[in-house]
């Protein structure tokens, strides 16, 4: 297993549309692995493949208090949703970033398994939510986009702040 690097914006490989995942195979199977490591060693609850410069369609998640449960999501679709729910999101990709956004409460996944078979699966909470947003990875969107205007130029400044601090370079625009 290995620790990836996880990519930040403004990257804008973060910005890729994944393809489909086709093979289901050895490789795949690393990829997961790889994935999953990387996820539990940065401490996030979910890393989507283009966060580490895959663009495929997977994700994997883990929001269990215990972190001992990881989920794997291949080629997901959102299939029923349904209520609102705000909740305070962070991202691997946008480091120390927080900020309320409101996604679907509930929702029905579609999905394959690293075999290739396919499920569906009735989430709610941050199980939901979650996916959701790791969802979003996958069609290069972030969370900060459901910002308004005013708040991303807050966070664009704040980010700009954090990489003077820390001596990396900054970058011109980040959103």
């Amino acid at each position: 297993m290995a620790i990836l690097e996880i990519l930040e914006i403004p990257d804008a490989r973060l910005r890729t549309i994944a393809r489909p995942v086709e093979a289901f195979d050895d490789e795949l199977r690393q990829l997961i692995e790889d994935m999953t490591e990387t996820m539990y060693d940065a401490k996030g609850i979910g890393l989507a493949a283009t966060q580490v410069d895959v663009h495929r369609r997977l994700l994997v998640l883990d929001v269990s208090e215990s972190q001992d449960q990881p989920r794997v999501y291949i080629n997901p679709e959102i299939i029923e949703s349904e209520g609102s729910e705000t909740c305070e999101e962070g991202c691997l990709s946008v480091p120390g970033i927080y900020a309320e956004v409101s996604r679907a409460e509930k929702v029905r996944v579609t999905a394959q398994n690293p075999d290739g078979s396919s499920f569906e699966e009735n989430l709610d909470g941050m199980h939901a939510i979650c996916l959701q947003h790791e969802m979003d990875h996958l069609d290069g969107k972030l969370f900060v986009d459901y910002l308004s205007p005013l708040k991303q130029r807050m966070v664009t400044k704040k980010l700009q702040k954090q990489r003077k601090i820390s001596g990396q370079k900054t970058p011109q625009a980040v959103l």
